[in-house]
């Protein structure tokens, strides 16, 4: 694999990394999906399908970052509903990764975050938010959590899109602030880690793309830092509405790119 290293980089090329990091830390601990323009700033840099291998270990430093902070909030019925469509979904993943290009894996993600947008637009528009978590234990419930876990699987594992997604459905399942952050915390810790073993196999992650790792983890911390310091002062109103406009906003980004 061609991945570049520190050395390769320029300095404008690094402090963009650097700021992306940043907010990664941010989007974890503050506003779940902005990270999506992290994605599109790492694949501008760095060769695309190696970006993903360098920003996963970014990505885990930030999940630790967010459980720390939002550990008591998990909700681990709907987790346990998730994880299996997850599974599922990286695997499916996986074998696209292994003869999809750029082009196709940026349209067909954007894709499926704006229709992911679009739906729970639609349906926040048309019955308000839902009630409460604990509707993942109905059957409508259920075919819900696995249609967005597959989906949530899929792009997490072909470009690390996989927040937007997850976003939307814990939105469009009635969670508040915390339990949003505190059980998007802990999924993603899970599920990036997970996604190590096939990202390796598959050549995106090498020592000199841990090396790149290594310098960029410093910045994720102060923008988590800064994200819990402003998801206190966000209304839940506003924290909605900013994570669907991020959605949007990455969505757009890969199917223009």
């Amino acid at each position: 694999m061609n991945t570049m290293t520190l050395w390769h980089i320029s300095g404008w090329g690094f402090a963009a990394l650097a700021l992306a990091a940043l907010l990664v830390g941010f989007s974890k601990t503050a506003v779940s999906g902005a990270n999506t323009v992290s994605l599109a700033v790492f694949a501008a840099v760095l060769p695309a399908r190696a970006s993903t291998g360098v920003l996963l270990p970014v990505l885990i430093a930030g999940d630790v970052l967010a459980v720390l902070t939002y550990r008591r909030h998990a909700h681990w019925p709907t987790l346990w509903r998730l994880f299996p469509a997850v599974a599922a979904g990286v695997v499916a993943g996986t074998v696209f990764l292994l003869w999809a290009d750029d082009a196709v894996v940026r349209t067909s993600i954007g894709a499926i975050l704006l229709l992911m947008a679009g739906v729970t637009l639609w349906r926040r528009r048309r019955a308000g938010a839902e009630a409460e978590p604990d509707e993942v234990t109905t059957r409508a419930g259920r075919i819900k959590a696995r249609s967005y876990g597959v989906l949530g699987g899929f792009t997490t594992m072909v470009a690390n899109a996989g927040g937007p997604v997850m976003s939307m459905y814990l939105l469009s399942a009635g969670f508040r602030k915390l339990g949003f952050l505190g059980t998007s915390a802990f999924f993603f810790l899970i599920v990036n880690v997970s996604k190590v073993p096939f990202s390796a196999g598959l050549g995106l992650i090498d020592g000199r793309s841990l090396l790149l790792d290594a310098a960029l983890v410093a910045f994720v911390v102060p923008g988590a830092l800064i994200g819990k310091w402003a998801v206190n002062r966000i209304n839940q109103r506003l924290f909605e509405q900013l994570v669907i406009a991020a959605t949007i906003v990455g969505g757009v980004q890969l199917l223009l790119r």
